[in-house]
């Protein structure tokens, strides 16, 4: 492995930390109507409480809506919905309604209005805690409710065999994990 380190620009410099896990975000405006994105900026903040975190532009139009009616579903999808993912990450809700172009199912979440998505393996229903704006995003902080999924994959951890899940390298581009898991062990001193 070569150890000569070069510039990145600081533009691309937040693809250091790709790929990331890719998530399809539920939302609905005030009149019910439902709208997902794609995001690859989502992470925890918080164990107990439960808290999540997710990062949006202002220009689109998901931000509007959580911003709005204060929840959202982070729906984790697989590898078997990689083009329907794409597709809601590249398209305005303003403009397509994207669970009809893609066909992806809504289905009523439990305790929030922002639907889940059948074709999804998990789902994390949240209740919007804060926003906070961030050089050109805002970062979303919401309450996890209650989460989800589909039964026989989940052990606290995805059975990685089982489920392969979409990560965000840049642009068009994806992978997943390989099955394989490292479990190293601290030598004791």
């Amino acid at each position: 492995m070569k150890t000569e380190k070069v510039e990145v620009p600081l533009s691309s410099s937040y693809r250091l930390l790709h790929p990331r896990l890719t998530v399809l975000v539920s939302c609905v405006d005030k009149a019910g109507k439902a709208n997902v994105i794609t995001l690859a900026w989502s992470m925890p903040v918080s164990i107990n409480p439960p808290i999540v975190a997710i990062s949006i532009a202002p220009k689109r139009y998901s931000h509007q809506l959580i911003e709005e009616t204060k929840e959202f579903v982070i729906n984790i999808p697989t590898m078997d919905i990689v083009q329907e993912t794409l597709f809601c990450g590249r398209r305005s809700g303003r403009s397509y309604d994207k669970f009809k172009e893609t066909r992806l199912t809504t289905l009523p979440a439990k305790l929030v209005k922002p639907p889940i998505i059948k074709e999804c393996v998990a789902h994390l229903e949240c209740k919007l805690e804060e926003q906070i704006t961030v050089g050109d995003h805002t970062l979303f902080i919401g309450r996890v409710l209650t989460a989800y999924t589909n039964k026989g994959i989940f052990d606290e951890k995805f059975d990685v065999k089982q489920v392969k899940t979409v990560y965000h390298m840049g642009g068009d581009d994806f992978v997943t994990l390989a099955p394989e898991i490292f479990s190293p062990q601290l030598q004791e001193q």
